[in-house]
């Protein structure tokens, strides 16, 4: 019977909880997010908007099991009970460009407690591409720009976009057996970067885009009309062909792209600053103890990636704010 209680805890039963406290008690607000890993994500955002009068706490949501992920943070018991008191924060997947074609999607551009990440998840914020030489030099303390990664990604974006169009067309017609995200990540993937020529895994990728998109067109050649007018309205949500890769898969951005793009650079920089070292050394002794503290002082890529908080200036991050902005309005109106 108790744990009945407590999974059936929600919104109204915060808010009456907050209303026992004294008046000038903070008031909480339980944002209930899907794993260890959003945890971070969402407290840099959320805390943001504490003030003396309420505060988020961010947590997994649920306290009687071990049970994450998505439909278990904004659905079932906790889902029937959301409020100003009590949200879900959640990756968007491709739910957000999905617009309602499924009950999760509607859930999620419709309820005003459930704030998502209009990008596809928090990975493709930790590879925001204006963030990236950034990373590099947390990585290798090599401040030295070896590639222009904004202008990368926009190559990069702009050779996926149409194929992404049609994964996204797919899924909206829920005919996923035909070209799935997998299928879709498969031809997306980077191929091994030559950091001197780094076109060239960018040329490959074409190639790749376009045999896909060839046998795609012969075999459905009534989609292209419909292709086209998605375009637009894509376009309304926030996905442009320049910035296409920060609503595909973020594990397959993150481990197929960006690592592949970023391991060769760092191992350059790295290098690069082994060889300043030995030639500036005065003796070997010296060499080896600079050498020595310099690799001491190095964090791994994947350590620094996760660690990145370097997105706030990217647009989709500007629309979480207005989101939590809303969410605050209502608080304030005294609306549950």
């Amino acid at each position: 019977m108790a744990k009945k209680l407590t999974e059936n805890v929600n919104s109204l039963y915060i808010g009456a909880a907050n209303s026992l406290r004294p008046k000038t008690a903070r008031k909480r607000i339980v944002a209930y997010v899907e794993s260890y890993d959003d945890v971070s994500f969402w407290s840099h955002i959320l805390s943001e908007f504490n003030t003396d009068r309420y505060y988020f706490q961010v947590m997994l949501p649920s306290n009687t099991s071990l049970a994450k992920g998505k439909k278990v943070a904004m659905m079932n018991d906790l889902g029937q009970g959301l409020g100003c008191h009590m949200i879900a924060c959640v990756d968007s997947d491709y739910d957000y460009l999905l617009q309602g074609v499924t009950g999760t999607s509607r859930r999620i551009i419709q309820s005003p407690y459930v704030l998502h990440t209009y990008a596809y998840a928090i990975e493709n914020y930790q590879c925001y591409a204006e963030s990236l030489h950034g990373v590099c030099v947390q990585s290798t303390l090599n401040d030295k720009p070896m590639i222009d990664f904004p202008a990368f990604f926009r190559l990069y974006s702009q050779i996926i976009y149409p194929l992404f169009i049609w994964n996204i067309w797919f899924y909206r017609k829920r005919e996923l057996s035909v070209f799935s995200m997998q299928d879709f990540c498969r031809v997306a993937r980077l191929d091994p970067v030559s950091v001197p020529y780094p076109e060239e895994a960018l040329e490959q990728l074409r190639i790749r885009v376009e045999k896909k998109m060839g046998w795609l067109s012969r075999r459905y050649p009534d989609a292209l009309p419909e292709l086209e007018a998605m375009k637009p309205e894509l376009e309304r949500l926030g996905v442009t062909p320049d910035n296409t890769y920060m609503f595909i898969q973020g594990h397959h951005l993150k481990e197929n792209v960006v690592l592949k793009l970023l391991s060769p650079v760092c191992v350059r920089l790295r290098r690069e600053r082994e060889n300043e070292i030995k030639y500036l050394a005065c003796h070997d002794q010296q060499y080896k103890n600079e050498l020595t503290a310099y690799h001491r002082s190095l964090q791994s890529l994947e350590a620094v990636l996760r660690k990145n908080t370097e997105y706030e200036e990217a647009p989709t991050y500007q629309m979480i704010v207005r989101d939590v902005e809303r969410l605050i309005g209502l608080l304030k109106d005294g609306r549950q």
